[in-house]
């Protein structure tokens, strides 16, 4: 099994837009990224934290890998939320999965499931920035990472 956690792309500050949905350099990183995928990522799901911004980032690549734009709001998801609830729901699932939702909470996710430690900060996410962790049967380990700086375009 593969999870897929990923950070939302750029978006815009509260006082543009209280809802904070992607800017537009945030909406073309996701669509960059999501391209560069599409050529060899499927998922089964992809889940989101609920906020406008992961929503608009989940509903984006869920279009080009393979769950036809259809995306699911997940809880405990949040910036600041425990990761211990994603965490067990992680260990029954599956099929290759997408997480969509917020730093710190995804690198917190990311060092959990890797290391067993929160504090470990095993990756360095950019707004839009995808990782894969595969399951090795006793554990996590990191497959790769893409952030749409390594994709170039406009930054």
């Amino acid at each position: 099994m593969k999870l897929y956690l990923v950070q939302h792309g750029d978006a815009l500050s509260k006082q543009e837009n209280p809802d904070r949905p992607l800017s537009d350099r945030g909406r073309a990183d996701v669509e960059r990224v999501a391209s560069f995928l599409g050529r060899s990522v499927r998922v089964t799901r992809v889940i989101h934290s609920g906020k406008t911004r992961a929503q608009d980032t989940a509903v984006i690549l869920a279009g080009v890998l393979g769950t036809a734009g259809v995306v699911e709001e997940g809880t405990g998801l949040g910036p600041n939320d425990a990761t211990e609830a994603l965490a067990d729901a992680v260990a029954g699932w599956t099929g290759d999965v997408m997480v969509v939702g917020h730093l710190p909470f995804m690198g917190r996710m990311a060092s959990r499931l890797v290391t067993g430690t929160e504090d470990a900060g095993v990756l360095a996410f950019e707004p839009g920035s995808v990782a894969c962790l595969e399951s090795t049967g006793d554990g996590w380990a990191v497959a790769w990472m893409v952030r749409p700086s390594l994709l170039g375009g406009p930054s």
